[in-house]
Protein backbone atom coordinates (compact mmCIF):
# COMPACT_ATOMS: atom_id res chain seq x y z
CA UNK A 1 0.00 0.00 0.00
CA UNK A 2 1.42 3.40 -0.99
CA UNK A 3 2.49 5.80 1.71
CA UNK A 4 0.86 9.18 2.33
CA UNK A 5 3.06 12.15 1.40
CA UNK A 6 2.13 15.73 2.25
CA UNK A 7 3.42 18.53 -0.01
CA UNK A 8 3.66 22.26 0.60
CA UNK A 9 1.54 23.79 -2.22
CA UNK A 10 3.41 27.11 -1.98
CA UNK A 11 6.77 25.52 -2.86
CA UNK A 12 6.05 22.02 -4.18
CA UNK A 13 8.38 20.60 -1.50
CA UNK A 14 7.65 17.43 0.46
CA UNK A 15 6.66 18.02 4.09
CA UNK A 16 6.39 14.51 5.51
CA UNK A 17 5.56 10.91 4.64
CA UNK A 18 3.21 8.73 6.68
CA UNK A 19 2.34 5.04 6.56
CA UNK A 20 -1.19 3.74 6.22
CA UNK A 21 -2.49 1.73 9.15
CA UNK A 22 -2.80 -2.01 8.75
CA UNK A 23 -6.28 -3.56 8.74
CA UNK A 24 -5.54 -5.05 12.14
CA UNK A 25 -4.60 -1.62 13.54
CA UNK A 26 -7.81 -0.12 12.16
CA UNK A 27 -9.96 -2.82 13.74
CA UNK A 28 -8.25 -2.30 17.09
CA UNK A 29 -8.97 1.42 16.91
CA UNK A 30 -12.63 0.72 16.12
CA UNK A 31 -12.90 -1.72 19.05
CA UNK A 32 -11.30 0.81 21.41
CA UNK A 33 -13.61 3.55 20.12
CA UNK A 34 -16.65 1.36 20.77
CA UNK A 35 -15.48 0.50 24.29
CA UNK A 36 -14.94 4.19 25.01
CA UNK A 37 -18.45 4.94 23.74
CA UNK A 38 -19.98 2.41 26.13
CA UNK A 39 -18.57 4.45 29.01
CA UNK A 40 -19.15 7.90 27.52
CA UNK A 41 -22.83 7.35 26.74
CA UNK A 42 -23.56 7.11 30.49
CA UNK A 43 -21.86 10.43 31.20
CA UNK A 44 -24.20 13.28 32.13
CA UNK A 45 -24.86 16.08 29.67
CA UNK A 46 -23.30 18.48 32.15
CA UNK A 47 -20.05 16.49 32.28
CA UNK A 48 -19.93 16.22 28.49
CA UNK A 49 -20.31 20.01 28.25
CA UNK A 50 -17.46 20.51 30.70
CA UNK A 51 -15.19 18.21 28.71
CA UNK A 52 -16.06 19.97 25.44
CA UNK A 53 -15.16 23.28 27.04
CA UNK A 54 -11.77 21.78 27.89
CA UNK A 55 -11.30 20.73 24.24
CA UNK A 56 -11.62 24.37 23.23
CA UNK A 57 -9.01 25.34 25.80
CA UNK A 58 -6.66 22.59 24.62
CA UNK A 59 -7.12 23.83 21.05
CA UNK A 60 -6.06 27.35 21.99
CA UNK A 61 -2.90 26.00 23.61
CA UNK A 62 -1.77 24.77 20.20
CA UNK A 63 -3.38 27.52 18.12
CA UNK A 64 -0.23 28.82 16.45
CA UNK A 65 1.20 25.35 15.87
CA UNK A 66 -1.96 24.12 14.18
CA UNK A 67 -2.40 27.33 12.17
CA UNK A 68 1.13 27.13 10.78
CA UNK A 69 0.69 23.46 9.90
CA UNK A 70 -2.61 24.08 8.11
CA UNK A 71 -1.02 26.88 6.11
CA UNK A 72 1.98 24.69 5.26
CA UNK A 73 -0.09 21.67 4.23
CA UNK A 74 -2.88 23.33 2.23
CA UNK A 75 -1.73 26.87 1.48
CA UNK A 76 -4.37 28.94 3.22
CA UNK A 77 -3.34 32.36 4.50
CA UNK A 78 -1.89 32.15 8.00
CA UNK A 79 -4.30 34.75 9.42
CA UNK A 80 -7.23 32.80 7.96
CA UNK A 81 -5.86 29.65 9.60
CA UNK A 82 -5.89 31.54 12.91
CA UNK A 83 -9.47 32.69 12.23
CA UNK A 84 -10.49 29.10 11.51
CA UNK A 85 -9.21 27.97 14.89
CA UNK A 86 -11.18 30.75 16.58
CA UNK A 87 -14.29 29.43 14.83
CA UNK A 88 -13.55 25.95 16.19
CA UNK A 89 -13.20 27.41 19.68
CA UNK A 90 -16.57 29.11 19.15
CA UNK A 91 -18.13 25.75 18.25
CA UNK A 92 -16.82 24.25 21.50
CA UNK A 93 -18.12 27.16 23.57
CA UNK A 94 -21.52 27.26 21.86
CA UNK A 95 -22.03 23.51 22.20
CA UNK A 96 -20.98 23.49 25.85
CA UNK A 97 -23.47 26.28 26.56
CA UNK A 98 -26.44 25.10 24.51
CA UNK A 99 -25.94 21.34 24.12
CA UNK A 100 -27.50 20.45 27.46
CA UNK A 101 -30.78 22.14 26.52
CA UNK A 102 -30.75 20.70 22.98
CA UNK A 103 -30.50 17.14 24.34
CA UNK A 104 -33.02 17.53 27.18
CA UNK A 105 -35.97 15.14 27.21
CA UNK A 106 -39.14 16.48 25.63
CA UNK A 107 -42.18 15.61 27.76
CA UNK A 108 -45.56 15.74 26.02
CA UNK A 109 -49.20 15.43 26.98
CA UNK A 110 -50.65 12.55 24.99
CA UNK A 111 -54.30 11.49 25.00
CA UNK A 112 -54.84 8.01 26.39
CA UNK A 113 -51.66 7.81 28.46
CA UNK A 114 -50.07 9.44 31.46
CA UNK A 115 -47.45 11.17 29.35
CA UNK A 116 -45.11 10.78 26.43
CA UNK A 117 -41.37 11.38 26.56
CA UNK A 118 -39.05 11.96 23.63
CA UNK A 119 -35.46 11.28 24.58
CA UNK A 120 -32.27 11.66 22.54
CA UNK A 121 -29.81 8.84 23.10
CA UNK A 122 -26.36 8.28 21.54
CA UNK A 123 -25.93 5.43 19.08
CA UNK A 124 -22.21 4.66 18.86
CA UNK A 125 -19.26 5.41 16.61
CA UNK A 126 -19.70 8.20 14.05
CA UNK A 127 -17.21 8.05 11.19
CA UNK A 128 -16.26 11.31 9.47
CA UNK A 129 -14.63 11.61 6.03
CA UNK A 130 -13.39 15.18 5.76
CA UNK A 131 -11.78 17.42 3.13
CA UNK A 132 -8.69 19.60 3.18
CA UNK A 133 -10.09 23.09 2.64
CA UNK A 134 -10.80 23.78 6.33
CA UNK A 135 -8.59 21.20 8.07
CA UNK A 136 -9.73 22.06 11.60
CA UNK A 137 -13.24 23.45 11.15
CA UNK A 138 -14.54 20.49 9.14
CA UNK A 139 -13.42 18.16 11.93
CA UNK A 140 -14.72 20.22 14.84
CA UNK A 141 -18.06 20.82 13.09
CA UNK A 142 -19.14 17.18 13.30
CA UNK A 143 -16.95 15.97 16.15
CA UNK A 144 -18.01 18.37 18.89
CA UNK A 145 -21.74 17.86 18.20
CA UNK A 146 -21.39 14.09 18.28
CA UNK A 147 -19.26 14.02 21.41
CA UNK A 148 -21.88 16.18 23.11
CA UNK A 149 -24.55 13.75 21.94
CA UNK A 150 -22.63 10.94 23.65
CA UNK A 151 -21.14 9.25 20.59
CA UNK A 152 -17.51 8.45 19.85
CA UNK A 153 -15.81 9.76 16.70
CA UNK A 154 -13.42 8.49 14.04
CA UNK A 155 -11.79 10.72 11.42
CA UNK A 156 -10.46 9.98 7.94
CA UNK A 157 -8.93 13.27 6.89
CA UNK A 158 -7.85 14.24 3.38
CA UNK A 159 -4.36 12.86 2.79
CA UNK A 160 -2.78 16.24 2.02
CA UNK A 161 -3.64 17.45 5.56
CA UNK A 162 -2.64 14.26 7.38
CA UNK A 163 -0.39 16.17 9.76
CA UNK A 164 -3.27 18.46 10.74
CA UNK A 165 -5.50 15.45 11.40
CA UNK A 166 -2.91 13.91 13.71
CA UNK A 167 -2.29 17.19 15.53
CA UNK A 168 -6.04 17.58 16.09
CA UNK A 169 -6.04 14.10 17.64
CA UNK A 170 -3.22 15.25 19.93
CA UNK A 171 -5.26 18.32 20.91
CA UNK A 172 -8.18 16.11 21.90
CA UNK A 173 -5.84 13.86 23.90
CA UNK A 174 -4.50 16.87 25.78
CA UNK A 175 -8.03 17.84 26.87
CA UNK A 176 -10.20 16.14 29.49
CA UNK A 177 -11.80 13.91 26.84
CA UNK A 178 -11.52 10.22 27.83
CA UNK A 179 -9.14 8.13 25.76
CA UNK A 180 -10.21 6.73 22.36
CA UNK A 181 -13.35 8.88 21.99
CA UNK A 182 -11.66 10.66 19.09
CA UNK A 183 -9.18 8.92 16.80
CA UNK A 184 -7.65 9.75 13.41
CA UNK A 185 -7.36 6.91 10.90
CA UNK A 186 -4.62 6.86 8.25
CA UNK A 187 -6.34 4.61 5.73
CA UNK A 188 -7.00 4.08 2.02
CA UNK A 189 -10.37 4.34 0.25
CA UNK A 190 -10.72 0.54 0.29
CA UNK A 191 -10.06 0.46 4.01
CA UNK A 192 -12.55 3.29 4.47
CA UNK A 193 -15.32 1.20 2.94
CA UNK A 194 -14.52 -1.56 5.44
CA UNK A 195 -14.85 0.96 8.27
CA UNK A 196 -18.31 1.90 7.00
CA UNK A 197 -19.25 -1.78 6.90
CA UNK A 198 -18.07 -2.46 10.46
CA UNK A 199 -21.06 -3.20 12.71
CA UNK A 200 -19.70 -1.01 15.50
CA UNK A 201 -19.80 2.06 13.26
CA UNK A 202 -23.32 3.48 13.39
CA UNK A 203 -23.22 6.64 11.27
CA UNK A 204 -21.19 8.27 8.51
CA UNK A 205 -20.72 11.96 7.77
CA UNK A 206 -18.83 13.27 4.77
CA UNK A 207 -17.92 16.64 3.32
CA UNK A 208 -16.63 16.77 -0.24
CA UNK A 209 -17.70 16.63 -3.86
CA UNK A 210 -21.12 15.45 -5.02
CA UNK A 211 -19.41 12.58 -6.85
CA UNK A 212 -17.65 11.47 -3.68
CA UNK A 213 -20.81 11.92 -1.65
CA UNK A 214 -22.74 9.66 -4.00
CA UNK A 215 -20.16 6.90 -3.50
CA UNK A 216 -20.09 7.24 0.30
CA UNK A 217 -23.88 7.47 0.48
CA UNK A 218 -24.24 4.23 -1.48
CA UNK A 219 -21.62 2.44 0.62
CA UNK A 220 -23.43 3.41 3.80
CA UNK A 221 -26.89 2.64 2.43
CA UNK A 222 -25.83 -0.92 1.56
CA UNK A 223 -25.24 -1.57 5.27
CA UNK A 224 -28.17 0.54 6.54
CA UNK A 225 -26.08 3.35 8.02
CA UNK A 226 -27.40 6.87 8.23
CA UNK A 227 -25.34 9.56 6.49
CA UNK A 228 -25.00 13.33 6.59
CA UNK A 229 -23.50 14.67 3.35
CA UNK A 230 -22.27 18.25 2.86
CA UNK A 231 -21.21 18.41 -0.76
CA UNK A 232 -20.27 20.92 -3.42
CA UNK A 233 -22.04 23.97 -4.72
CA UNK A 234 -21.88 26.86 -7.16
CA UNK A 235 -23.58 29.41 -4.93
CA UNK A 236 -25.34 32.33 -6.58
CA UNK A 237 -24.90 35.82 -5.16
CA UNK A 238 -27.72 37.98 -6.54
CA UNK A 239 -27.34 41.75 -6.87
CA UNK A 240 -30.73 43.42 -7.32
CA UNK A 241 -31.35 46.86 -8.79
CA UNK A 242 -31.73 48.54 -5.39
CA UNK A 243 -28.57 47.01 -3.90
CA UNK A 244 -25.88 48.99 -2.10
CA UNK A 245 -23.26 48.63 -4.81
CA UNK A 246 -20.28 49.38 -2.57
CA UNK A 247 -21.40 46.71 -0.12
CA UNK A 248 -22.16 44.20 -2.88
CA UNK A 249 -18.76 44.56 -4.57
CA UNK A 250 -16.82 44.41 -1.32
CA UNK A 251 -18.77 41.43 0.01
CA UNK A 252 -18.76 39.47 -3.24
CA UNK A 253 -15.00 39.95 -3.60
CA UNK A 254 -14.39 38.67 -0.09
CA UNK A 255 -16.89 35.82 -0.45
CA UNK A 256 -15.24 34.56 -3.65
CA UNK A 257 -11.57 34.94 -2.70
CA UNK A 258 -11.62 34.00 1.01
CA UNK A 259 -9.72 30.79 1.75
CA UNK A 260 -8.15 31.05 -1.73
CA UNK A 261 -11.62 30.54 -3.15
CA UNK A 262 -11.64 26.96 -1.87
CA UNK A 263 -14.86 27.07 0.12
CA UNK A 264 -18.06 25.07 -0.41
CA UNK A 265 -20.34 27.87 0.71
CA UNK A 266 -18.74 30.72 -1.22
CA UNK A 267 -19.76 33.20 -3.89
CA UNK A 268 -19.26 31.47 -7.21
CA UNK A 269 -21.87 32.84 -9.62
CA UNK A 270 -22.51 36.59 -9.45
CA UNK A 271 -25.95 37.23 -10.93
CA UNK A 272 -26.48 40.95 -11.46
CA UNK A 273 -29.58 42.66 -12.84
CA UNK A 274 -29.09 44.53 -16.09
CA UNK A 275 -29.41 48.03 -14.59
CA UNK A 276 -26.35 47.54 -12.34
CA UNK A 277 -24.36 44.99 -14.34
CA UNK A 278 -21.85 47.25 -16.11
CA UNK A 279 -20.94 49.28 -13.03
CA UNK A 280 -20.76 46.18 -10.83
CA UNK A 281 -18.54 44.48 -13.40
CA UNK A 282 -16.09 47.37 -13.62
CA UNK A 283 -15.83 47.68 -9.85
CA UNK A 284 -15.45 43.94 -9.37
CA UNK A 285 -12.64 43.72 -11.93
CA UNK A 286 -10.83 46.54 -10.15
CA UNK A 287 -11.28 44.83 -6.78
CA UNK A 288 -10.03 41.46 -8.07
CA UNK A 289 -7.02 43.06 -9.76
CA UNK A 290 -6.00 44.68 -6.46
CA UNK A 291 -5.58 41.29 -4.75
CA UNK A 292 -2.04 40.00 -4.40
CA UNK A 293 -1.25 36.31 -4.86
CA UNK A 294 1.72 35.16 -2.80
CA UNK A 295 3.30 33.41 0.17
CA UNK A 296 0.45 32.37 2.54
CA UNK A 297 2.64 33.15 5.57
CA UNK A 298 3.08 36.78 4.43
CA UNK A 299 0.75 39.49 5.72
CA UNK A 300 1.01 41.15 2.30
CA UNK A 301 -0.68 38.24 0.50
CA UNK A 302 -4.42 38.23 -0.23
CA UNK A 303 -4.53 34.81 -1.92
CA UNK A 304 -2.32 31.80 -1.28
CA UNK A 305 -1.77 28.73 -3.47
CA UNK A 306 -4.46 26.18 -4.22
CA UNK A 307 -4.11 23.11 -2.05
CA UNK A 308 -2.57 20.82 -4.68
CA UNK A 309 -1.03 21.07 -8.14
CA UNK A 310 -3.72 18.85 -9.67
CA UNK A 311 -6.41 21.17 -8.32
CA UNK A 312 -4.68 24.14 -9.95
CA UNK A 313 -4.57 22.26 -13.24
CA UNK A 314 -8.24 21.22 -12.99
CA UNK A 315 -9.36 24.77 -12.26
CA UNK A 316 -7.44 26.11 -15.25
CA UNK A 317 -8.95 23.42 -17.47
CA UNK A 318 -12.43 24.51 -16.34
CA UNK A 319 -11.59 28.13 -17.17
CA UNK A 320 -10.21 27.20 -20.61
CA UNK A 321 -13.18 24.96 -21.39
CA UNK A 322 -15.58 27.73 -20.42
CA UNK A 323 -13.72 30.13 -22.73
CA UNK A 324 -13.82 27.59 -25.56
CA UNK A 325 -17.60 27.52 -25.12
CA UNK A 326 -18.01 31.30 -25.29
CA UNK A 327 -16.98 32.74 -21.92
CA UNK A 328 -14.73 35.81 -21.84
CA UNK A 329 -11.96 36.50 -19.34
CA UNK A 330 -12.47 39.91 -17.73
CA UNK A 331 -9.31 39.55 -15.63
CA UNK A 332 -6.88 36.81 -14.62
CA UNK A 333 -7.11 33.37 -16.15
CA UNK A 334 -3.41 32.84 -16.81
CA UNK A 335 -1.70 29.78 -15.35
CA UNK A 336 1.38 30.93 -13.40
CA UNK A 337 4.72 29.25 -13.88
CA UNK A 338 6.68 27.68 -11.04
CA UNK A 339 6.39 24.89 -8.50
CA UNK A 340 3.69 26.47 -6.37
CA UNK A 341 0.03 25.82 -7.21
CA UNK A 342 -0.99 29.48 -7.35
CA UNK A 343 -3.87 30.84 -9.43
CA UNK A 344 -4.80 34.50 -9.99
CA UNK A 345 -8.08 36.14 -9.03
CA UNK A 346 -10.13 35.57 -12.19
CA UNK A 347 -13.47 36.81 -13.49
CA UNK A 348 -15.32 35.13 -16.36
CA UNK A 349 -18.27 36.76 -18.12
CA UNK A 350 -20.60 35.87 -21.00
CA UNK A 351 -21.47 32.80 -18.96
CA UNK A 352 -24.06 30.43 -20.40
CA UNK A 353 -25.42 26.97 -19.78
CA UNK A 354 -23.05 24.22 -20.89
CA UNK A 355 -19.92 25.93 -19.60
CA UNK A 356 -18.17 24.62 -16.46
CA UNK A 357 -18.39 28.19 -15.13
CA UNK A 358 -22.20 27.90 -15.24
CA UNK A 359 -22.86 24.22 -14.53
CA UNK A 360 -20.09 23.09 -12.20
CA UNK A 361 -18.22 24.07 -9.07
CA UNK A 362 -15.04 26.04 -9.71
CA UNK A 363 -13.06 25.48 -6.52
CA UNK A 364 -10.66 28.39 -6.51
CA UNK A 365 -10.48 32.18 -7.01
CA UNK A 366 -12.62 32.27 -10.18
CA UNK A 367 -15.93 34.15 -10.35
CA UNK A 368 -18.67 33.65 -12.94
CA UNK A 369 -20.38 36.94 -13.79
CA UNK A 370 -23.91 36.60 -15.22
CA UNK A 371 -26.26 39.33 -16.46
CA UNK A 372 -29.95 38.97 -15.53
CA UNK A 373 -32.84 40.89 -17.07
CA UNK A 374 -34.60 41.54 -13.78
CA UNK A 375 -35.34 40.13 -10.34
CA UNK A 376 -37.36 37.15 -11.59
CA UNK A 377 -34.72 36.27 -14.16
CA UNK A 378 -32.02 36.47 -11.48
CA UNK A 379 -33.88 34.07 -9.19
CA UNK A 380 -34.50 31.63 -12.06
CA UNK A 381 -30.80 31.63 -13.00
CA UNK A 382 -29.79 31.17 -9.36
CA UNK A 383 -31.98 28.09 -9.03
CA UNK A 384 -30.90 26.67 -12.40
CA UNK A 385 -28.29 24.46 -10.77
CA UNK A 386 -27.93 20.87 -9.62
CA UNK A 387 -26.56 22.33 -6.38
CA UNK A 388 -28.28 24.06 -3.49
CA UNK A 389 -25.95 24.83 -0.59
CA UNK A 390 -25.89 28.60 -0.11
CA UNK A 391 -26.46 31.91 -1.82
CA UNK A 392 -26.94 35.60 -1.17
CA UNK A 393 -29.21 38.51 -2.03
CA UNK A 394 -28.19 42.17 -2.02
CA UNK A 395 -31.03 44.67 -1.76
CA UNK A 396 -31.78 47.75 0.35
CA UNK A 397 -35.32 46.38 0.77
CA UNK A 398 -34.52 43.89 3.52
CA UNK A 399 -38.09 42.57 3.80
CA UNK A 400 -38.21 41.82 0.07
CA UNK A 401 -34.82 40.09 0.22
CA UNK A 402 -35.92 37.96 3.17
CA UNK A 403 -39.12 36.96 1.39
CA UNK A 404 -37.23 36.01 -1.78
CA UNK A 405 -34.75 34.03 0.30
CA UNK A 406 -37.51 32.27 2.22
CA UNK A 407 -39.79 31.36 -0.67
CA UNK A 408 -37.78 31.38 -3.91
CA UNK A 409 -34.16 30.44 -3.20
CA UNK A 410 -33.74 26.64 -3.46
CA UNK A 411 -30.77 26.36 -1.08
CA UNK A 412 -30.09 25.43 2.51
CA UNK A 413 -28.63 28.82 3.45
CA UNK A 414 -29.04 32.39 2.20
CA UNK A 415 -27.08 35.48 3.21
CA UNK A 416 -28.84 38.85 3.12
CA UNK A 417 -26.57 41.84 2.45
CA UNK A 418 -23.48 40.11 3.79
CA UNK A 419 -21.48 36.91 4.01
CA UNK A 420 -20.21 34.65 6.74
CA UNK A 421 -18.66 31.23 6.49
CA UNK A 422 -20.69 29.59 9.25
CA UNK A 423 -22.23 30.33 12.61
CA UNK A 424 -22.63 27.69 15.35
CA UNK A 425 -26.08 29.11 16.14
CA UNK A 426 -27.54 28.49 12.66
CA UNK A 427 -27.94 25.23 10.69
CA UNK A 428 -25.43 24.45 7.93
CA UNK A 429 -26.26 22.21 4.97
CA UNK A 430 -27.87 22.06 1.56
CA UNK A 431 -30.35 20.46 -0.82
CA UNK A 432 -30.21 18.75 -4.23
CA UNK A 433 -26.68 17.61 -5.13
CA UNK A 434 -25.27 19.67 -2.27
CA UNK A 435 -26.29 16.86 0.05
CA UNK A 436 -28.59 16.42 3.04
CA UNK A 437 -28.61 16.64 6.79
CA UNK A 438 -27.67 19.62 8.93
CA UNK A 439 -24.82 20.62 11.18
CA UNK A 440 -24.75 23.46 13.74
CA UNK A 441 -27.68 25.32 15.24
CA UNK A 442 -28.77 22.49 17.53
CA UNK A 443 -29.64 20.35 14.50
CA UNK A 444 -26.26 18.67 14.07
CA UNK A 445 -26.33 17.42 17.63
CA UNK A 446 -29.46 15.36 16.83
CA UNK A 447 -28.41 13.94 13.45
CA UNK A 448 -26.83 10.84 14.97
CA UNK A 449 -28.97 10.07 18.01
CA UNK A 450 -31.76 7.62 18.66
CA UNK A 451 -34.87 9.78 18.92
CA UNK A 452 -36.66 7.45 21.27
CA UNK A 453 -40.36 7.63 22.20
CA UNK A 454 -41.40 6.54 25.71
CA UNK A 455 -45.10 5.75 26.10
CA UNK A 456 -45.95 6.07 29.81
CA UNK A 457 -49.30 4.67 30.98
CA UNK A 458 -50.95 4.88 34.38
CA UNK A 459 -52.89 7.31 36.49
Amino acid sequence: MADITTINPATGETIKTYQHMSNDEVNKVIDASHDAFLQWRDTSHEERARVIKSIGESLMNKKEQLAKLMTEERGKLYQQSMDEIELCKGICDYTAEHGITALADDEREVEGMKKGIVTYQPIGIIYGIQPWNFPAYQVFRYTIANLMAGNSVLLKHAENVTGSGLLIEEIFKDSDLPENLFRTLLISHDQSEKVIENDKVRGVTMTGSDKGGSIIGQQAAKVMKKTVLELGSNDAFIVLGDADLDLAVETCTHARLYNNGETCVAAKRFIVVDSLYDEFRDRLVKAFESKKVGDPMSEDSDIGPLARKDLQEKLHEQVEKSVSKGAKIATGGKLPEGEGSYYPATILEHITEGQPAYDDELFGPVASLIRAKDEDDAMNIANDSRYGLGGAIFSKDEDKAIELARTRFDTGMVYINGYGLANPALPFGGVKNSGYGREHGGFGIKEFVNIKALHVFGK
